[in-house]
């Protein structure tokens, strides 16, 4: 189906619905912002009562969004949910990982994806790696958003880990319009405006945001620009919106640095390293009652994505024998540019009936997605100056110019049948493939050239026991597939490693990666306003697809492949309550993301790797860039007059730095941290309010992320001497304490 075709099809189903507007629209209920009802398939629908969710789906409502403040999505699950962390792999606050029960959603082309995201049911994972570009999204667009645990086949390819979902405003439940802008630390000033409104059944709802950033570090600037608009029309049976979503934004990096530079943690190792994304979106979503029950859901959109990228890298050839001209290069600086556009549809028939005087609901659907993508490199040689800049000394020469074609198509079933008031049972099953083809067009690396197919059916079944309305106890089996991307197929071969994001070579084989989860838990409510939940989980899976460090010590040269099997073991406490205007949150995460089939690994430099540069893998070991236990403590007072504050605590337990996957290396485990993080805010009159942010309360000094390397900037003045490079852990550093102050003026 059509792009086009299926936003005329939604079209049609809303104009032929009933013509009076409702307040609260059965059609569609994610977007009213309520978070007792789970959105259990990407596409439209009527949604599922927690209490009957067979997951420990995690929910957060744009209120609670607006208490902290942050400035990034990714900020702010680390802060509220569990099992959730981010890290500085990127160096640069706009960019960073999001780290979920061992899965990871990451702008870094890198990185293995395991965690799905979508937006209005619009899947936002790029086709070309399935990274997630978290500058890209509105987060005053947001309304809420559900972090859904679990291999769940519903959400399509990727969904290894969990998935999350994010639903935008909309005019009928957000009217009013608001101005806020803030400054404070970095050099950072944003500003940001919203408005909303409705007439009879049609509404609207737009926001802008700019900001300005100068960077924590040295030269790691940042700017953002983002829009987000949306028209709706609703009936008592039926809703359409269609969006449109765009930003423009620069964003650059600060690198990981080597152990010997902490005395300057802001210090660029070398630059420079900058980013532009640009993006726009187009999407339609929409839902009609064909009858009492029978609702029809259906989805469509096109996107366009634009990445320029010039990175700086010190030369892995320089003085080799066989290199040619970059022989003599110190340096090479790469630019890069990736575009990709893609579109899609989806439809989705939801029926509701009392067989035997029993509820049960039957969703049907079917989606696809095609995604292309043109990927062009140049490479100039470059020396380095006294403070590491590197500055080029001859022409930009093409390397790579390659082209790919990425097709998902699936169909999907899921039943939820209420045998009794106390139980209900769910099964579903999914049916994936997935075509990928990928075209040479430099005409000079034939090994470019391929195509591959895939295809898997998955299926997921679950029970949850409600004796009573403030306890839900359940036990689930899911099974999720993640389909080799193009970017891991253009560089799979351990004879002929790249540096990503910058380089693809060849494409031997990968196979699927599939994602088995077992889940059991439990979650209430007790007293007047407390709630609770727990789950204990495993996620295993066969074919794990990781990026595997190569040798020569440069940290982000290497190759894909299939490891084998590796595991995901964890436990999930929360609970929260009230008092009054006293607010108490605390989260308790622990996972244990281990290898289990042994392989061997080029790691030069870790301190336990043979003379050639290997190091043995064994089942047992533990997988770099995960911290195994998390803890999140949240206090807040809320004024009876016009003041609120809040204070959290957030620690990470030590995680072990990339290249260290046989956790030996005598420097490659990296210690924990603790921060505390503030806020509060102050309505001095109905509709103004001037609030207060401060990040790392204490300054503490930490690093989330490392990756083993040779430094070569190990000369006088940390200057360039490969002669005398050596073996360090590079540390991505935490941000120093920031402070930042904001007014906010709203209007009905």
């Amino acid at each position: 189906m059509s792009t086009r075709g299926a936003a005329s099809m939604v079209f049609a189903f809303a104009c032929c619905a009933l013509s009076s507007p409702a307040a609260d629209n059965p059609a569609e209920v994610m977007e009213l912002g309520r978070i007792d009802v789970v959105g259990t398939t990407p596409l439209p629908g009527l949604g599922t009562p927690l209490a009957n969710v067979p997951a420990n789906v995690q929910m957060f409502s744009a209120r609670a969004l607006d208490r902290q403040r942050t400035s990034q999505l990714p900020d702010f699950f680390e802060r509220a949910a569990a099992g959730t962390a981010i890290n500085s792999a990127q160096g640069n606050p706009f960019q960073p990982d999001l780290l979920y029960r061992g899965f990871v959603a990451s702008p870094l082309l890198g990185l293995p994806q395991g965690l799905s995201v979508f937006q209005d049911g619009v899947r936002i994972n790029e086709p070309f790696g399935d990274v997630v570009n978290w500058d890209l999204l509105p987060h005053s667009a947001i309304a809420s958003v559900q972090l859904i645990p679990g291999s769940n086949a519903a959400f399509g390819p990727n969904t290894l880990g969990g998935a999350l979902a994010l639903y935008t405003k909309s005019g009928s439940q957000f009217p009013g319009g608001a101005l806020q802008g803030y400054g404070g630390s970095f050099g950072r000033g944003a500003l940001e405006i919203e408005q909303g409104a409705s007439r009879g059944a049609w509404d609207w709802f737009v926001t802008a945001n700019a900001l300005h950033d100068q960077g924590w570090a040295e030269r790691n600037p940042s700017r953002l620009a983002q829009l987000f608009a949306k028209v709706g029309h609703q009936t008592e049976a039926s809703d359409l919106d269609v969006s449109f979503t765009a930003a423009d934004n620069t964003l650059s990096g600060a690198q990981t640095l080597p152990r010997s530079f902490a005395d300057d943690i802001r210090a660029p190792y070398t630059y420079p390293d900058r980013n532009t994304n640009r993006m726009r979106m187009l999407a339609a979503k929409g839902s009609v009652f064909l009858s009492r029950g029978l609702l029809l859901g259906a989805t469509a959109y096109a996107r366009r994505y634009r990445n320029g990228s010039v990175a700086s890298n010190v030369n892995a050839d320089f003085g080799a024998d066989d290199a040619g001209a970059l022989a003599t290069a110190e340096a090479t600086n790469d630019r890069s540019t990736l575009e990709q556009s893609s579109g899609g549809a989806g439809v989705q028939i939801t029926h509701t009936a009392r067989p035997w005087e029993r509820d049960n609901r039957l969703v049907v659907g079917t989606s696809a997605d095609v995604g292309s993508a043109r990927f062009t490199r140049f490479v100039q040689p470059a020396r380095f100056t006294v403070d590491r800049a590197a500055e080029g000394t001859g022409e930009f020469a093409l390397d790579t110019d390659a082209a790919s074609l990425t097709r998902h198509y699936a169909i999907y079933a899921s039943d939820l049948f209420e045998p009794s008031a106390h139980w209900a049972l769910t099964v579903s099953a999914r049916y994936n493939a997935t075509r990928i083809g990928i075209d040479d067009r430099s005409g000079v690396q034939p090994k470019l050239d391929g195509a591959h197919r895939y295809r898997h059916a998955s299926p997921a079944a679950g029970v949850n026991f409600k004796p009573t309305p403030d306890f839900t106890a359940y036990a689930a089996y899911t099974e999720s597939v993640r389909m080799p991307t193009a970017v891991e197929l253009t560089c799979a071969d351990p004879a002929d490693p790249c540096r990503l994001p910058n380089a693809f070579l060849t494409d031997p084989e990968l196979v699927p990666v599939v994602a088995r989860t077992r889940e059991v838990g439990a979650r209430g409510r007790w007293g007047d306003a407390g709630t609770w939940s727990a789950a204990l989980y495993r996620t295993e899976l066969d074919n794990d697809i990781q990026f595997v460090s190569s040798a020569g010590g440069v940290g982000n040269a290497g190759y894909f492949r299939n490891v084998g099997r590796t595991r995901r073991d964890g436990v999930e406490l929360a609970a929260g309550t009230r008092w009054g205007g006293f607010g108490i949150d605390g989260r308790l995460a622990y996972v244990a993301a281990t290898f289990r089939s042994p392989f061997a690994e080029a790691s030069a430099a870790n301190s336990t790797a043979d003379a050639n540069g290997a190091i043995a893998v064994m089942p047992g070991d533990r997988m770099p860039g995960i911290p195994r236990q998390s803890f999140k403590l949240r206090l807040d007072y809320d004024s009876p007059g016009a003041w609120s504050a809040g204070a959290m605590l957030l620690a990470n337990s030590a995680i072990y730095a990339r290249g260290d996957e046989n956790n030996r290396d005598a420097n490659g485990r990296v210690a924990g941290y603790a921060i505390v993080n503030l806020d509060a805010r102050w309505r001095f009159t109905p509709s103004t309010e001037v609030f207060f942010r401060v990040d790392n309360a204490f300054d503490a000094r930490y690093a989330n992320f490392a990756v083993l390397g040779i430094n070569s900037f190990a000369g006088p003045g940390r200057t360039f001497d490969p002669a005398h490079a050596s073996p360090e852990p590079f540390y991505g550093w935490g941000v120093p304490r920031g402070v930042w102050a904001g007014l906010r003026y709203a209007w009905p």
